[in-house]
């Protein structure tokens, strides 16, 4: 489906727009990060809230922010020290990214956060949505962020779904959808409507304030291809899978002393110590962990200094 700024524009009315803003002024949720414009702490806020609950997120982003208050103290900090105060936010992989970003942004930008998206993207773990997000939030432009959230909200009321606005025609419909004078609340609003009321499943289509305007809500649906679900494995009990082996091997690191060596050689939960090892391997190449070789086949792990 091609899509241009006209079009994409005319999908998303400015009724739409006002409507969605005014009951974002009077219903937005009020997390701790939203009180601030300042480019570093919207940085550290996204890179949090990306597959965490947002309260989860905004609460670790308050004790972030009183840790590290500028990007050259985070750069400043032991990497293993960033990593304990990522506990409990999962994919730890963004922490090590968030650290690398304050590196760069201290190395090539004297401390300061970029304001185009194109040196945001150059950063370590910042993508189009974060870049985006970034932009929109802290520097007011007027460029849309595009999630999971947003994608769906945006599709539905556009074309039924998200699945009639493929690839590139997505962003041309969100940029063209942004109130020039109101990118951050609307960035905010978009999250909001999809997290509480466009909801994958059981949409609560009758209390947004965008019905009169969704074609979703109309009936307006695309079909379904065969096989977009069906069919499809079940998923694996979440202790049976490598990402919960991998956080309960950063969880012994980090609750070791500081620059401890701690063992690894027995199985962990369903986990056999071969896939222990491979986890720690694995989790040491993508500069999580440093190791070293322990007696018979066991491995010593420890946070990176």
């Amino acid at each position: 489906m091609a899509a241009s700024p006209d079009l994409a524009r005319a999908a998303v009315p400015q009724d739409a727009r006002d409507a969605i803003l005014a009951w974002y002024d009077a219903t937005g949720r009020l997390l701790a990060f939203r009180s601030t414009a300042d480019p570093y702490a919207v940085l550290v806020s996204e890179l949090m809230a990306q597959q965490t609950q947002a309260a989860r997120a905004a609460e670790a982003w308050t004790a972030w922010m009183a840790r590290w208050p500028t990007v050259a103290s985070l750069a400043a900090a032991p990497l293993a020290d960033v990593l304990r105060a990522w506990r409990g936010l999962g994919y730890n992989r963004r922490a090590v990214n968030l650290h690398r970003a304050a590196d760069a942004i201290v190395e090539r930008h004297g401390g300061v956060v970029p304001s185009s998206i194109e040196a945001l993207e150059a950063l370590p773990g910042v993508g189009p949505y974060t870049a985006r997000a970034v932009a929109a939030i802290a520097f007011r432009v007027p460029v849309g962020a595009v999630d999971t959230n947003v994608r769906r909200v945006l599709g539905r009321i556009a074309a039924g779904g998200p699945e009639a606005v493929p690839g590139r025609a997505m962003q041309v419909l969100a940029d063209a959808a942004v109130p020039c004078d109101r990118p951050d609340a609307w960035t905010h609003a978009l999250m909001d409507l999809g997290a509480r009321l466009c909801r994958p499943a059981r949409p609560r289509c009758a209390d947004c304030p965008a019905i009169a305007w969704c074609r979703y809500a109309a009936g307006e649906r695309p079909a379904v291809t065969a096989g977009s679900g069906a069919g499809r494995r079940p998923e694996p009990s979440f202790p049976s899978t490598n990402r919960w082996l991998r956080g309960r091997i950063l969880d012994r690191a980090r609750g070791a002393d500081a620059g401890a060596w701690v063992v690894f050689g027995e199985g962990i939960g369903t986990h056999e110590p071969r896939a222990v090892r491979e986890a720690v391997a694995a989790l040491a190449s993508e500069g999580l962990l440093e190791v070293r070789d322990a007696a018979g086949d066991d491995v010593e792990a420890r946070l990176p200094s």
